[in-house]
């Protein structure tokens, strides 16, 4: 899915990019980020041959709404889009970017409201939060046939492991120990 890579470093600043630019990833999670630097992102992941995706939710100066969607998938070109919003997630599939629904594991009825939400958008991929429930990975994934990633405290590369043993197609972090 992510080109056999199992970890997605999730960078929060720039100087976590600098880092990702000087490394062997291909796929990163952009976490936060200020809209006026999402120009020069995509301008340099592409002469690295990075491919990011955004957290559409977190770009500070950009409502997560259908216009934020269509700018994002028409001039930014993200390689995939996160986001817990229906709209971004069925803006990102109609123009062909990976569209990732992030899911918070809080109680019942979060993880209800979840599954409609990916029974009608059928996002192409769903993020747990957070990752390290691996009994979960498996029962959201057996339960919608979408593949999951998981994400949010994971701290250790055997956090990792487990969450990979449980079923997830990747994790995401932002510890840059499991990027080395």
């Amino acid at each position: 899915m992510f080109g056999g890579q199992t970890i997605l470093p999730a960078i929060k600043t720039m100087k976590d990019f600098e880092v990702i630019m000087n490394s062997s990833h291909e796929y990163f999670v952009v976490l936060d980020l200020h809209l006026s630097k999402l120009a020069s992102v995509k301008k340099r992941a592409r002469e690295g041959n990075k491919k990011p995706i955004l957290h559409a939710d977190l770009i500070q100066g950009l409502k997560s709404d259908k216009a934020a969607a269509e700018f994002l998938c028409q001039v930014i070109r993200p390689a995939g889009l996160i986001s817990t919003r229906g709209d971004m997630l069925r803006i990102a599939k109609k123009n062909g970017i990976l569209a990732i629904q992030r899911v918070f594991l809080l109680d019942t009825l979060a993880l209800e409201t979840s599954y409609h939400l990916a029974e009608t958008v059928k996002p192409d991929v769903i993020e747990l939060l957070p990752g390290i429930l691996p009994d979960y990975i498996g029962r959201v994934h057996r339960k919608t046939g979408i593949p999951v990633i998981a994400g949010g405290l994971i701290e250790t590369m055997e956090d990792a492991k487990q969450a990979i043993k449980a079923g997830a197609q990747a994790v995401t972090a932002s510890n840059q120990e499991l990027w080395l």
